[in-house]
């Protein structure tokens, strides 16, 4: 069963570009993990300090995968000092 979240990060107004520059260093690697089949960040264009990640793995040991790589811990140990909040939401495909 495939697992699809989406993580809202909302930046400190002063932490705007390294948040952006951090979510996008995530994009290719975790792209070429196994067992990504969907992996993108948004920027709100009305609010830049807002951003999305949305992702779809596989199945729970892809998505764990994914939080034991390199580039995970790098984003893991930069973000909350830009951060202002975050939140995460798991959907579900409809139809």
């Amino acid at each position: 069963m495939t697992i699809t979240k989406k993580v809202t990060f909302i930046a400190k107004d002063d932490g705007i570009e390294m948040m952006k520059k951090l979510l996008s260093a995530m994009v290719k690697p975790s792209k070429a993990e196994d067992g990504c089949i969907f992996y993108e960040i948004f920027q709100c264009k009305e609010r830049p300090e807002k951003f999305f990640a949305v992702e779809t793995w596989r199945d729970e040991a892809a998505l764990d995968g994914h939080k034991a790589s390199e580039h995970y811990k790098v984003y893991k140990s930069s973000y909350e000092e830009y951060c202002l909040d975050k939140y995460s939401d798991e959907l579900e495909v409809l139809g």
